[in-house]
């Protein structure tokens, strides 16, 4: 599987290993456009692409998350895997402290390898993974 952090100026980016056990942040895609991604699944044999969706903490959507559904639309047109979108509340935050860790990927790509590990952890839980 492979996370995208949506934005307007790159795109983080993140993959699993087939098991879904390592969640892996890759170089971000600059510029954000649907034909980086299209070959990125392609190179990777990606089966399904996870696209951000930022919601606020209220829950409500804003602009940032109808970019984000348009990109995601965008990719199902020229892709044959799955895409779905997925909640990436607070991976920003999550990716900051990666980084004060000692983590030297990009925030926006750590933000996706959180926002897979939700994703993937929300799949395990409805026996899906």
């Amino acid at each position: 599987m492979l996370a995208l952090d949506h934005g307007t100026v790159r795109i983080g980016a993140a993959i699993c290993d087939p098991t879904g056990t390592l969640c892996t942040p890759l170089p971000v895609i600059e510029p954000p456009e649907p034909a980086s991604v299209v070959e990125l699944v392609r190179e990777r044999e990606v089966e399904r692409v996870v696209v951000g969706l930022p919601v606020h903490l209220s829950g409500e959507e804003g602009s940032q998350a109808a970019l984000a559904r348009t990109f995601a639309d965008e990719l199902t047109v020229l892709l044959d895997v799955p895409v779905d979108t997925y909640d990436e509340r607070l991976t920003s935050r999550m990716a900051d402290a990666s980084r004060r860790a000692g983590s030297t990927a990009a925030r926006d790509s750590l933000a996706a390898a959180h926002l897979l590990e939700a994703y993937l952890t929300s799949l395990a839980r409805k026996g899906e993974s």
